[in-house]
Protein backbone atom coordinates (compact mmCIF):
# COMPACT_ATOMS: atom_id res chain seq x y z
CA UNK A 1 0.00 0.00 0.00
CA UNK A 2 2.86 2.26 0.93
CA UNK A 3 4.60 2.01 -2.12
CA UNK A 4 1.74 2.68 -4.59
CA UNK A 5 0.76 5.54 -2.79
CA UNK A 6 4.27 6.66 -3.36
CA UNK A 7 4.17 6.14 -6.88
CA UNK A 8 1.26 7.70 -6.97
CA UNK A 9 2.56 11.06 -4.93
CA UNK A 10 5.73 11.30 -7.25
CA UNK A 11 3.75 10.79 -10.50
CA UNK A 12 1.26 13.60 -9.04
CA UNK A 13 4.35 16.06 -8.59
CA UNK A 14 6.24 15.27 -11.31
CA UNK A 15 3.18 15.51 -14.18
CA UNK A 16 1.79 18.93 -11.98
CA UNK A 17 3.40 21.37 -13.79
CA UNK A 18 1.77 20.22 -17.27
CA UNK A 19 1.92 22.14 -20.92
CA UNK A 20 2.91 25.93 -20.03
CA UNK A 21 3.36 28.31 -22.16
CA UNK A 22 7.04 29.96 -22.77
CA UNK A 23 6.33 33.07 -20.48
CA UNK A 24 4.42 31.41 -17.55
CA UNK A 25 6.38 32.28 -14.54
CA UNK A 26 8.24 29.45 -12.63
CA UNK A 27 6.65 30.05 -9.71
CA UNK A 28 3.74 29.33 -11.50
CA UNK A 29 4.83 25.67 -12.10
CA UNK A 30 6.25 25.39 -8.98
CA UNK A 31 2.84 26.15 -7.08
CA UNK A 32 1.04 23.46 -9.38
CA UNK A 33 3.25 21.05 -8.63
CA UNK A 34 3.03 21.80 -4.82
CA UNK A 35 -0.40 21.55 -4.65
CA UNK A 36 -0.21 17.79 -6.61
CA UNK A 37 1.64 17.17 -3.94
CA UNK A 38 -0.44 18.49 -1.35
CA UNK A 39 -3.12 16.20 -2.88
CA UNK A 40 -1.41 13.49 -3.21
CA UNK A 41 -0.08 13.49 0.33
CA UNK A 42 -3.78 13.79 1.66
CA UNK A 43 -5.08 10.78 -0.60
CA UNK A 44 -1.62 9.00 0.71
CA UNK A 45 -3.16 10.04 4.96
CA UNK A 46 -6.48 8.59 3.48
CA UNK A 47 -4.82 5.66 2.71
CA UNK A 48 -2.89 4.84 5.48
CA UNK A 49 -5.80 5.87 7.92
CA UNK A 50 -8.08 3.46 6.36
CA UNK A 51 -5.78 0.81 6.98
CA UNK A 52 -5.28 1.67 10.16
CA UNK A 53 -8.68 1.16 11.14
CA UNK A 54 -8.85 -2.05 9.53
CA UNK A 55 -5.61 -3.58 11.40
CA UNK A 56 -7.31 -2.33 14.88
CA UNK A 57 -10.84 -4.08 13.63
CA UNK A 58 -9.17 -7.41 12.40
CA UNK A 59 -7.11 -6.96 15.44
CA UNK A 60 -10.39 -7.09 17.94
CA UNK A 61 -12.05 -9.74 15.98
CA UNK A 62 -8.66 -11.33 16.00
CA UNK A 63 -8.70 -11.16 20.13
CA UNK A 64 -12.15 -12.02 20.47
CA UNK A 65 -12.79 -15.10 18.17
CA UNK A 66 -9.01 -17.11 18.68
CA UNK A 67 -7.96 -15.48 22.18
CA UNK A 68 -9.46 -17.96 23.89
CA UNK A 69 -8.51 -20.72 22.15
CA UNK A 70 -4.67 -19.39 22.63
CA UNK A 71 -5.07 -19.83 26.32
CA UNK A 72 -6.81 -23.04 26.47
CA UNK A 73 -3.73 -24.48 24.66
CA UNK A 74 -1.78 -22.77 26.81
CA UNK A 75 -3.08 -24.17 29.77
CA UNK A 76 -3.64 -27.99 28.37
CA UNK A 77 0.42 -27.44 27.61
CA UNK A 78 0.81 -26.62 31.38
CA UNK A 79 -1.59 -29.70 32.76
CA UNK A 80 -0.30 -32.01 30.44
CA UNK A 81 3.75 -31.04 31.59
CA UNK A 82 2.85 -31.17 34.52
CA UNK A 83 1.13 -34.39 34.53
CA UNK A 84 4.13 -35.85 33.06
CA UNK A 85 6.27 -34.59 36.02
CA UNK A 86 4.06 -35.81 38.41
CA UNK A 87 4.32 -39.44 37.15
CA UNK A 88 8.11 -39.26 36.57
CA UNK A 89 8.88 -37.08 39.51
CA UNK A 90 12.14 -36.32 37.10
CA UNK A 91 13.57 -32.93 37.57
CA UNK A 92 13.53 -32.11 33.92
CA UNK A 93 9.89 -32.68 34.11
CA UNK A 94 9.47 -30.73 37.11
CA UNK A 95 11.48 -28.01 34.98
CA UNK A 96 9.07 -28.29 32.31
CA UNK A 97 6.06 -27.92 33.73
CA UNK A 98 7.71 -24.87 35.39
CA UNK A 99 8.36 -23.26 32.58
CA UNK A 100 4.70 -24.57 30.58
CA UNK A 101 3.31 -22.98 33.39
CA UNK A 102 4.89 -19.78 33.23
CA UNK A 103 3.46 -19.43 30.13
CA UNK A 104 -0.11 -19.57 31.03
CA UNK A 105 -1.02 -15.74 30.80
CA UNK A 106 -4.22 -13.53 29.39
CA UNK A 107 -3.87 -13.10 25.65
CA UNK A 108 -2.19 -9.60 24.97
CA UNK A 109 -4.38 -6.45 24.27
CA UNK A 110 -5.08 -4.90 21.19
CA UNK A 111 -1.64 -2.56 21.92
CA UNK A 112 0.48 -5.48 21.92
CA UNK A 113 -1.19 -6.90 18.98
CA UNK A 114 0.98 -4.35 16.35
CA UNK A 115 3.94 -3.63 18.49
CA UNK A 116 2.51 -0.56 20.52
CA UNK A 117 0.97 1.86 17.32
CA UNK A 118 -2.35 1.30 18.75
CA UNK A 119 -4.30 1.22 21.77
CA UNK A 120 -7.84 0.39 22.83
CA UNK A 121 -8.50 3.88 22.51
CA UNK A 122 -7.19 4.87 19.04
CA UNK A 123 -3.58 5.59 17.61
CA UNK A 124 -0.92 5.91 20.81
CA UNK A 125 0.73 9.24 20.68
CA UNK A 126 3.93 8.18 18.62
CA UNK A 127 1.97 6.92 16.06
CA UNK A 128 -0.26 9.83 16.03
CA UNK A 129 2.97 12.45 16.17
CA UNK A 130 4.66 10.85 13.29
CA UNK A 131 0.77 11.67 11.10
CA UNK A 132 1.70 15.29 12.31
CA UNK A 133 4.58 17.69 12.16
CA UNK A 134 5.52 16.90 15.83
CA UNK A 135 8.78 14.57 16.51
CA UNK A 136 7.73 11.14 17.56
CA UNK A 137 10.10 11.70 20.83
CA UNK A 138 11.85 13.95 22.46
CA UNK A 139 15.70 14.08 22.04
CA UNK A 140 17.80 11.75 24.53
CA UNK A 141 19.07 13.55 27.56
CA UNK A 142 22.70 13.73 28.17
CA UNK A 143 24.94 15.43 31.02
CA UNK A 144 26.16 18.69 29.28
CA UNK A 145 29.94 19.47 30.33
CA UNK A 146 31.29 22.05 32.25
CA UNK A 147 32.08 24.37 28.60
CA UNK A 148 28.23 23.45 27.27
CA UNK A 149 26.90 24.97 30.91
CA UNK A 150 29.27 28.06 30.59
CA UNK A 151 27.73 28.81 26.96
CA UNK A 152 24.52 28.28 27.87
CA UNK A 153 24.09 30.37 31.07
CA UNK A 154 25.91 32.84 29.08
CA UNK A 155 23.36 33.37 26.35
CA UNK A 156 20.71 32.68 28.90
CA UNK A 157 21.94 36.08 30.78
CA UNK A 158 22.34 37.94 27.10
CA UNK A 159 19.18 36.72 25.65
CA UNK A 160 16.07 36.37 28.45
CA UNK A 161 13.35 37.48 27.41
CA UNK A 162 12.68 39.73 30.89
CA UNK A 163 15.72 41.96 29.18
CA UNK A 164 12.47 42.75 26.27
CA UNK A 165 11.68 46.56 25.89
CA UNK A 166 8.64 45.52 23.91
CA UNK A 167 6.48 42.74 22.70
CA UNK A 168 7.94 41.90 19.35
CA UNK A 169 11.60 41.89 21.43
CA UNK A 170 10.25 39.39 24.15
CA UNK A 171 8.83 37.11 20.91
CA UNK A 172 12.09 37.16 19.24
CA UNK A 173 14.25 36.47 22.69
CA UNK A 174 11.31 33.51 24.08
CA UNK A 175 11.94 31.59 20.38
CA UNK A 176 15.69 31.94 20.55
CA UNK A 177 15.94 31.19 24.21
CA UNK A 178 13.72 28.16 22.79
CA UNK A 179 16.75 26.91 20.28
CA UNK A 180 18.91 27.39 23.14
CA UNK A 181 17.43 25.36 25.75
CA UNK A 182 17.46 22.44 23.20
CA UNK A 183 20.81 22.52 22.49
CA UNK A 184 21.80 22.53 25.50
CA UNK A 185 19.15 19.30 26.31
CA UNK A 186 21.30 17.72 23.58
CA UNK A 187 24.91 18.22 25.07
CA UNK A 188 25.55 20.76 21.65
CA UNK A 189 28.64 22.87 22.46
CA UNK A 190 29.17 23.89 18.74
CA UNK A 191 25.15 24.65 18.33
CA UNK A 192 25.72 26.91 21.66
CA UNK A 193 28.41 28.93 19.90
CA UNK A 194 27.03 29.24 16.97
CA UNK A 195 23.84 30.46 18.47
CA UNK A 196 26.34 32.44 20.98
CA UNK A 197 27.35 34.20 17.29
CA UNK A 198 23.89 34.54 16.15
CA UNK A 199 23.05 36.60 19.49
CA UNK A 200 25.91 39.01 19.35
CA UNK A 201 25.85 39.57 15.08
CA UNK A 202 22.19 40.89 16.19
CA UNK A 203 18.41 40.63 14.82
CA UNK A 204 18.31 40.03 10.99
CA UNK A 205 16.59 42.91 9.07
CA UNK A 206 13.10 41.94 8.38
CA UNK A 207 13.99 42.50 4.51
CA UNK A 208 16.52 39.89 4.88
CA UNK A 209 14.29 37.47 6.86
CA UNK A 210 11.51 37.15 4.65
CA UNK A 211 11.33 34.39 2.27
CA UNK A 212 11.11 34.44 -1.67
CA UNK A 213 7.67 32.85 -3.60
CA UNK A 214 9.89 30.31 -4.94
CA UNK A 215 11.91 29.79 -1.59
CA UNK A 216 8.65 29.43 0.31
CA UNK A 217 7.31 26.77 -2.20
CA UNK A 218 10.54 24.84 -2.31
CA UNK A 219 9.73 24.88 1.51
CA UNK A 220 6.70 23.70 1.16
CA UNK A 221 7.61 20.76 -0.88
CA UNK A 222 10.53 19.56 1.01
CA UNK A 223 7.88 19.84 4.55
CA UNK A 224 5.58 17.71 2.31
CA UNK A 225 8.33 15.32 1.20
CA UNK A 226 8.96 14.57 5.30
CA UNK A 227 5.54 14.44 6.35
CA UNK A 228 5.06 11.60 3.32
CA UNK A 229 8.19 9.53 4.78
CA UNK A 230 6.62 10.24 8.49
CA UNK A 231 3.46 8.36 6.90
CA UNK A 232 5.34 5.37 4.92
CA UNK A 233 6.90 4.82 8.59
CA UNK A 234 3.15 4.42 10.16
CA UNK A 235 2.09 2.20 6.82
CA UNK A 236 5.35 0.07 6.84
CA UNK A 237 5.09 -0.67 10.80
CA UNK A 238 1.05 -1.79 10.53
CA UNK A 239 1.78 -3.49 7.32
CA UNK A 240 4.78 -5.56 9.08
CA UNK A 241 2.76 -6.01 12.45
CA UNK A 242 1.12 -9.55 12.67
CA UNK A 243 -2.60 -8.45 11.89
CA UNK A 244 -1.39 -6.77 9.60
CA UNK A 245 0.68 -9.54 7.89
CA UNK A 246 -2.81 -11.69 8.64
CA UNK A 247 -4.53 -8.89 6.16
CA UNK A 248 -2.51 -9.40 3.73
CA UNK A 249 -2.91 -13.00 3.51
CA UNK A 250 -6.33 -12.54 2.72
CA UNK A 251 -7.32 -9.32 2.05
CA UNK A 252 -10.11 -9.84 0.28
CA UNK A 253 -12.06 -12.10 3.07
CA UNK A 254 -10.04 -11.74 6.27
CA UNK A 255 -13.25 -13.46 8.33
CA UNK A 256 -12.52 -16.58 6.44
CA UNK A 257 -8.85 -16.42 7.29
CA UNK A 258 -10.42 -16.16 11.02
CA UNK A 259 -12.43 -19.04 10.65
CA UNK A 260 -9.52 -21.47 9.11
CA UNK A 261 -7.19 -20.39 11.88
CA UNK A 262 -10.24 -21.23 14.46
CA UNK A 263 -10.76 -24.76 12.87
CA UNK A 264 -6.57 -25.24 13.51
CA UNK A 265 -6.68 -24.01 16.55
CA UNK A 266 -9.82 -26.31 17.54
CA UNK A 267 -8.23 -29.77 16.29
CA UNK A 268 -5.40 -28.89 18.57
CA UNK A 269 -7.31 -28.25 21.52
CA UNK A 270 -8.66 -31.44 20.49
CA UNK A 271 -6.14 -33.57 20.22
CA UNK A 272 -4.40 -31.82 23.78
CA UNK A 273 -7.39 -32.91 25.92
CA UNK A 274 -6.93 -36.37 24.61
CA UNK A 275 -3.13 -36.30 25.38
CA UNK A 276 -4.48 -35.15 28.85
CA UNK A 277 -7.42 -37.65 29.65
CA UNK A 278 -4.74 -40.67 28.17
CA UNK A 279 -2.49 -39.36 30.74
CA UNK A 280 -5.05 -38.88 33.46
CA UNK A 281 -6.18 -42.54 33.22
CA UNK A 282 -2.63 -44.20 32.98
Amino acid sequence: MSEQQSEETASATSGASGPASGDERPEARLERAVRAAEQALIEFEIAVETFRVEVENFSRLHHQKLGPMYARLDELDALIAEAKAERSGDAEDLRMAREARSLVMPMPGVDELFHDWMGSDGISDDAGAMLTDRPVRPPQRVRPTEEVKRLYRELVRQAHPDLAQDEAERQRRDAFIARVNAAYGRGEEQLLRELAEEWAAGPVAEAEQRLSESEELYARLEWLAQRKELLTVVARELEDSAIGAMLRMAPEDPDRLLDEIAEQLLAQVSEKESQLAALAAG
